[in-house]
């Protein structure tokens, strides 16, 4: 281990299990923000404001940076991004539905709703035209004493009409990844660390960190 700790700020329970193994793989220890007693508050609704993965990934970096007292800090947006929607939801994924009253999986249900409906509108306005590509995108984000650092990850897949799985979380009933092997809801967790979107993003940032002897 390095010795170090680092704050990995997600309040997701289901990012919090994959990204875990990849940053053990790294030799890292992370604190959740649990651990360190950061309550959530209102105001992190509006850290996901931006148009853009990267900023709203560096949004929520920052301001848990600053809320652990200058602790070593990564942070994501994620989210699903379909061809046949215009590239809906994207940044918006979170809360597409619009259902503000709702957490955990009654959002995701709400959410998956959405994206049936949304898909077969789609498929009913333009039969011939109609494709259910899209991918999954992942920012992941770092801050420290020095800087910040930012890299992204994707995994192409299909938008399914069925839901297939019993695990992950979001979208992952509804999309299925060749490299996967399946969709991320019938994907183990030590699958899903090797090669899913957030695995290629955080891979990818903690690499360039470690050659910068960040980490």
């Amino acid at each position: 281990m390095s010795g170090r700790r680092f704050l990995l700020a997600t309040r997701s329970a289901g990012k919090l299990r994959e990204l875990r193994e990849i940053f053990s793989g790294f030799g890292l220890d992370v604190v959740d923000l649990s651990a360190l007693g950061i309550v959530e508050t209102a105001a992190e609704d509006y850290l996901e404001r931006y148009d853009t993965f990267e900023e709203n990934a560096l949004a929520k970096t920052r301001y848990f940076f600053d809320l652990s007292g200058g602790l070593p800090t990564f942070g994501d947006d994620s989210g699903m991004v379909v061809d046949a929607l215009g590239g809906e939801p994207g940044v918006y994924s979170k809360r597409w539905s619009g259902r503000q009253d709702l957490t955990g999986k009654a959002l995701d249900d709400a959410n998956n709703a959405k994206l049936v409906a949304r898909m077969q509108d789609a498929e009913r306005r333009d039969p011939a035209g109609h494709t259910d590509t899209g991918r999954y995108v992942s920012v992941a984000a770092f801050k420290d004493s020095v800087g910040e650092l930012v890299r992204r990850g994707e995994i192409e897949g299909r938008v399914l009409a069925k839901p297939r799985g019993t695990g992950g979380f979001g979208y992952d009933p509804y999309f299925d990844a060749p490299d996967l092997g399946g969709t991320f809801a019938e994907s183990t967790i030590e699958n899903t660390a090797a090669s899913s979107h957030r695995a290629r993003a955080f891979r990818a940032l903690l690499t360039a960190l470690r050659a910068q002897g960040r980490v």
